[in-house]
């Protein structure tokens, strides 16, 4: 017998379908209501700003298709480029959209963000925020969004390769049979069976590399600025140097941050055993590459792997040369030095996790106001208006952190029903969602030009 279950975003109230258990797994089967009734789901209402104005995205740097297929099923106008563009031609562009989508190349200034009148939300695709002026887009009323953990599993497989690749130099053999050379040695190659990885910076990426690493016999030591619980056999050590003095392999996975510029630098480097290997798949910025090349050089390391840069090129095909970074050439000519483009996350499996993760997050700022995840904004939500409730109104509120401000916005509401209502603030900004029941079509211009006459008014949006 068929099991009914409720189809919660149906556009039809209290539609049910019937699905046969043997299409669902068991997680699904359990969740189903007993005796197979249905179950009536308020269904929320989709919200629309007040001005009715078509909502305009940008997405660049080849963003997964599945996030632009999400935009466009909301109604929203979308312009994709496969590149990244530079300041002045995002100055000259940026006015005409409501939100923009990049990756790790576009860098979102303060003078882009002074001249996108109309932009309302940014979202990195990746997982850092560094190429965006934070501190100006919150003053700006614009929150960010990224995907701190999607990409993890694929730069952790990354690094295990790169470990096995470094180990047994198979970058140079593989160089070398192509130029027809057969070059057979074993001098130098090693099994990662009982060897020590050090891994700096351990989060999702760090810990999952951790299983992964003991999985294939290696010793696992990490070094975080925290106390972290381990998982498996992993075992935390109190200093970067006792972690560089036992490690073979070092891993690197912390953000670029002031305190983690050119943090492997010549001191660092001379800690590391004679013969251990650098992986970098974190910000091009942490390590002082010229002082990594000497030790390189010097054969105090065997090997490196590097896969972001100070300096990157703005698009595929470019030149990686030494107008972009001035040791490119030295780095290229040592042996046993694997250089890759950035790809610590790009495989599909982790661009459409980005995808959907980033798109799913400006979604639903657009629609219905929500801040959970920005991370440069007061974190913000309230449950949904139901579609019953046709004659309610959202009112986002963006506004300088300082005293008298609810005061003013509640005087403003004062005459009408508020329903629900919640503000929270970080730095100097404060963020207030509150839904307003019985406006009037008439009334609902006249609320958005009140509150945005408050003194602190940052940026006022209605949703209806």
């Amino acid at each position: 017998m068929s099991a009914s279950i409720p189809i919660p975003f149906s556009t039809s109230p209290n539609v049910a379908v019937s699905v046969s258990p043997t299409s669902t797994n068991i997680h699904e089967r359990f969740r189903q209501p007993s005796g197979g009734l249905s179950l009536n789901v308020r269904l929320p209402k989709v919200l629309h700003p007040v001005d009715n104005e078509g909502l305009k995205l940008l997405l660049l740097e080849n963003i997964s298709q599945e996030a632009v297929k999400t935009f466009q099923a909301q109604g929203f106008t979308v312009d994709h480029s496969t590149k990244a563009m530079s300041e002045d031609e995002l100055i000259a562009k940026i006015s005409q959209y409501h939100a923009i989508g990049i990756r790790s190349k576009t860098k979102i200034t303060e003078k882009v963000i002074k001249a996108a009148s109309k932009l309302l939300v940014i979202g990195c695709f990746c997982i850092g925020t560094n190429q965006v002026d934070l501190h100006t887009a919150s003053k700006a009323g614009i929150p960010v969004f990224n995907s701190p953990f999607s990409n993890s599993r694929s730069v952790a497989e990354l690094v295990l390769s790169e470990v096995i690749a470094l180990s047994r130099q198979y970058f140079e053999r593989g160089y070398e049979m192509r130029q027809g050379i057969w070059n057979k040695q074993s001098k130098g190659c090693w099994e990662i069976r009982g060897k020590t990885l050090g891994i700096v910076g351990y989060g999702h990426i760090g810990s999952q590399l951790s299983v992964l690493a003991e999985a294939f016999g290696m010793r696992v030591l990490f070094h975080d600025v925290i106390n972290i619980m381990p998982l498996g056999s992993a075992r935390q050590v109190e200093s970067l140097d006792a972690l560089l003095a036992e490690s073979d392999f070092i891993t690197l996975h912390v953000p670029e941050l002031p305190e983690t510029m050119n943090m492997i630098s010549t001191p660092q480097l001379a800690k590391m055993k004679q013969g251990a290997y650098l992986i970098n798949n974190a910000r091009g910025k942490v390590i002082d590459i010229p002082a990594l090349i000497d030790a390189l050089k010097s054969k105090h390391l065997a090997g490196a792997a590097i896969d972001v840069f100070p300096a990157e090129p703005g698009a595929n095909g470019s030149p990686f040369d030494n107008q972009l970074n001035t040791w490119a050439s030295a780095l290229q000519s040592i042996p046993n030095v694997i250089l890759t483009p950035h790809i610590g996350g790009s495989t599909e499996e982790a661009q459409r996790m980005i995808g959907e993760e980033v798109s799913s997050a400006l979604v639903r700022y657009l629609n219905y106001g929500s801040t959970l995840g920005a991370v440069n904004f007061p974190e913000v939500d309230l449950r949904a208006i139901t579609a019953e409730q046709g004659n309610h109104v959202r009112i986002c509120h963006v506004h300088q952190n300082i005293p008298g401000v609810l005061r003013q916005v509640n005087e403003v509401l004062s005459p009408y029903n508020v329903e629900k209502q919640y503000s929270d603030s970080k730095g100097d900004i404060a963020y207030l969602m509150a839904d307003i029941a019985d406006v009037s079509p008439q009334d609902i211009n006249r609320l958005r030009e009140l509150i945005s006459r408050t003194s602190a008014n940052i940026l006022t949006r209605l949703l209806a």
